[in-house]
């Protein structure tokens, strides 16, 4: 069977998605995917077209699938191929529409090829093969688990292209001092000066459950998401209604922690929990206090992380001052197949480079971890 493309999660059931899964991760749920079409954060004039595409078994079975946007542009991946699509254009060449394998707005690494490994293998060769006559540039497949890359390395006509993120990891902690106390002094020190700076403030932190946040806490939380994007003159990708709709469809899995100063609420972290990982999302606040991002976005998460026992923090794409707070560099990977074989060939060369470039920065960055030698 060849691999078809739908124009909608909603046209494959969820027991069937799902059923494809080998890690509880949020991300890939069908109730996650389909959230997103339902709120109008992709599709429409979004410039992220559903295109979720499923291999089918002689009985009608689903033996492969992977979550696909047709896309009209590069923003909200995470892997930044504006560059190959400007080179494009100078040269005459169309970038887009491309086809990406990835989950939107989310730079969290995890499966994107599900399914049996060999038909997860033909839905790849027979996809690539067919992007042309579609009239689509490309195959890009955005922060690969290790059995996606073990599929796809060796495999002709793709690209590796490697980057860096930095991941916290509890290392049976008792709590945040036993955290603290693995520390060098000098880090402990700052830690715990910047934990009191925004103690001093007044402000507290409340945990919450998705079913636990009322609408009104939902317009809050929207509210904080949306100005981290407005203070930067851009748009927010996610829509008021996605919230609401997560927290009916995934209750279970939404953490939001709420920051206030006294009775008044003044910022957010919301995050999702899925196996032993935290996935810090989305932050905000709505006025300016000294050091409250790095307690709402860091603190207060590896605190839920130890009390929880989960092992591992992920707290978002980019930030090296993540490095002094104990977060690890972490490599990355996504693929990439170019039907061009001129555009191909540049970025082959330019990987190379990158990759090697990647690579002694993440080894490098290691160095700047605070943590106590021997």
């Amino acid at each position: 069977m060849l691999p078809t493309r739908l124009n909608s999660i909603h046209e494959i059931a969820a027991s069937q998605w799902d059923g494809l899964l080998s890690a509880a991760q949020p991300f890939l749920r069908h109730a996650f995917l389909a959230t997103l079409e339902d709120s109008a954060s992709v599709g429409g004039r979004s410039g992220w077209q559903p295109a979720p595409v499923v291999m089918t078994g002689e009985a009608g079975q689903v033996l492969a699938a992977m979550p696909a946007y047709v896309k009209s542009h590069s923003y909200g991946e995470y892997v930044f191929d504006h560059g190959w699509a400007d080179a494009c254009h100078r040269a005459g060449i169309d970038y887009y529409p491309k086809l990406l394998g990835a989950i939107p707005f989310s730079p969290v690494t995890g499966q994107r090829l599900l399914g049996e490994p060999l038909a997860a293998g033909r839905l790849l060769d027979e996809l690539s093969a067919g992007l042309a006559a579609q009239g689509l540039s490309s195959l890009h497949i955005n922060f690969t688990s290790p059995v996606d890359d073990a599929l796809l390395q060796g495999r002709a006509g793709w690209l590796q292209r490697l980057g860096c993120q930095y991941h916290w990891h509890n290392r049976d902690y008792r709590d945040f001092q036993d955290f603290l106390d693995a520390l060098s002094s000098r880090k402990r020190k700052q830690l715990r000066k910047e934990r009191e700076q925004v103690a001093g403030q007044g402000i507290d932190f409340d945990w919450r459950e998705g079913h636990q946040l009322s609408e009104t806490e939902w317009d809050f939380v929207y509210l904080c998401y949306a100005n981290t994007y407005r203070v930067r003159g851009q748009s927010p990708y996610l829509t008021r209604a996605f919230f609401s709709l997560l927290a009916e469809r995934m209750p279970e899995m939404i953490r939001v922690v709420l920051a206030r100063q006294g009775s008044r609420p003044v910022a957010m972290a919301f995050s999702l929990i899925g196996g032993d990982s935290l996935y810090g999302r989305y932050w905000g606040c709505l006025a300016e206090f000294d050091r409250l991002h790095f307690e709402t976005c860091f603190y207060q998460g590896m605190d839920y992380a130890i009390a929880q026992g989960l092992q591992r923090f992920d707290a978002g794409a980019q930030g090296e001052h993540k490095l002094i707070r104990g977060f690890e560099p972490v490599i990355t990977r996504s693929w990439h197949y170019l039907c061009h074989p001129g555009l191909r060939a540049a970025v082959a060369d330019f990987l190379q480079d990158e990759c090697l470039g990647v690579q002694g920065y993440a080894e490098g960055a290691r160095g700047l971890l605070p943590y106590r030698q021997g």
